[in-house]
């Protein structure tokens, strides 16, 4: 091995391919993922534990297909909020977390405090959402929606 990964902020060519990897496919055995990588068995399994151990993996889990389960309808909200100090900013994120539409909610710095991607069912059903769900989530003065026309590159990496 060239360097362990002891050091929870250093990483090495190895870990970046086994990461590499494992993002494409996090199924695979860890034999498939050595051969892949191009390293023993035992040392793909001791780094790829370190990993973990370390957060730089969080967790593996099966990636679903939106389009097959009904929910291809896709937007973007900017929220804008009345307040933003501490509490109030907490209190939101609470709440959004709640709402099973939003897929990701990011805090901005810029004209908006949020973006939110949303997933539904139909336009209708992101309507309901929008005016039942996200406009009453704490402290949101106004939004702004962006509708998705073709999805292009989805999930980090």
């Amino acid at each position: 091995m060239d360097r362990k990964t002891d050091n929870p902020g250093e990483l090495d060519h190895w870990d970046r391919k086994i990461m590499n990897e494992l993002n494409r496919d996090g199924r695979m055995s860890v034999t498939e993922l050595a051969s892949r990588v191009g390293l023993s068995k035992t040392p793909c399994q001791v780094r790829m534990k370190k990993l973990v151990d370390h957060g730089y993996i969080d967790g593996f889990k099966a990636v679903l297909n939106p389009a097959k389960l009904g929910l291809s309808h896709v937007a973007f909200v900017e929220v804008k909020l009345t307040d933003t100090r501490d509490e109030a900013l907490r209190g939101f994120n609470a709440a959004a977390k709640k709402v099973p539409e939003i897929e990701e909610c990011h805090m901005i710095a810029g004209r908006f405090d949020y973006l939110l991607k949303v997933r539904t069912s139909s336009i209708h059903r992101f309507r309901l959402v929008l005016g039942e769900s996200i406009s009453s989530l704490p402290h949101v003065a106004n939004t702004s929606t962006s509708f998705v026309m073709e999805p292009i590159k989805e999930n980090w990496g």
